[in-house]
């Protein structure tokens, strides 16, 4: 079921499956990709999981689970709306028989939208209401219209740092540096090797922009270890970027350890305890 809030300039709206953002709009004009032919997602919860172990498969106390899909489970399940205000939606996930079989810890997870004058905060909460710590990845991977107001091209925009990054990446058998002091300039041959991902950036925050629109999208992430820009390689239909904020690096960064606990990269929490996490979207 798909839910709306709307102030005098934004309205968003969440489907209930994977308490997923559809829409993000000022003025009504778009921000969030419209989940075309080119990916057929708009703004999936990455959880427990960011990316995959290798073949999906990981231990938990020396035992093999396999993971049915990429990013986990979260995205392609049903949440419940458990409440709903004038500037705020919140959605709940527990853990149950399908979730245990891939995943074997009990939980909740809540998912939470607020509404802001230029944008939406997105407030991430877990729960372990198991009897073990538990051991999880998680992260945004929102996607934005790029060109933003649909004039212009891809190559126009350029992706901004809060601050001057080191950030190289593989591009063929060079490794090449894809930051200019703040700036990387986007082309569709800049995703050939996949997500240009950043583990401790210097920077909290992240935006999309061109000196040719008025119109930019912001991303904040106070309390992440790793932020990820993206976008389908060589597909001129893929009129969007992903900036996608992540607690931590992802689980393949960690194949060689196949038991989740010793994962390097994998968040604990201990039984009865929460882990809060969020992130905020400010619009022009």
């Amino acid at each position: 079921m798909i839910y709306e809030l709307r102030n005098k300039l934004i309205s968003i709206k969440v489907d209930s499956f994977g308490a997923e953002m559809h829409s993000l709009q000022r003025n009504n004009l778009e921000y969030i990709w419209q989940c075309g032919d080119a990916w057929k997602r708009y703004a999936p919860i990455l959880f427990p999981f960011i990316s995959s172990p290798k073949e999906r498969r990981y231990l938990v106390n020396g035992k093999e689970y396999y993971m049915k899909a990429n990013h986990g489970f979260a995205r392609d399940m049903e949440f419940s709306m458990i409440r709903q205000t004038a500037d705020e939606l919140v959605f709940e996930l527990t853990s149950n028989d399908d979730t245990i079989v891939q995943y074997p810890f009990k939980f909740v997870f809540q998912v939470y939208y607020k509404l802001l004058e230029n944008g939406v905060d997105v407030k991430h909460k877990v729960l372990n209401t198991g009897t073990t710590p538990m051991y999880f990845y998680l992260g945004g991977h929102p996607a934005f219209n790029c060109p933003i107001d649909l004039e212009g091209t891809f190559n126009d925009y350029e992706v901004v740092y809060e601050k001057a990054e080191n950030l190289k990446h593989q591009n063929g058998s060079e490794v090449e540096n894809v930051v200019n002091g703040r700036k990387m300039f986007l082309s569709r041959a800049l995703f050939d090797n996949d997500a240009i991902i950043l583990g401790e950036p210097n920077s909290k925050s992240i935006s999309l922009c061109s000196d040719k629109s008025i119109h930019s999208v912001t991303v904040e992430f106070p309390n992440s270890n790793a932020i990820a820009v993206w976008s389908p390689t060589g597909d001129n239909n893929a009129s969007f970027v992903c900036l996608e904020p992540w607690t931590s690096l992802p689980i393949d960064y960690d194949n060689d350890e196949e038991e989740l606990s010793k994962k390097e990269h994998a968040t604990r929490l201990d039984v009865g305890k929460e882990y809060n996490y969020r992130y905020r979207i400010t619009v022009k």
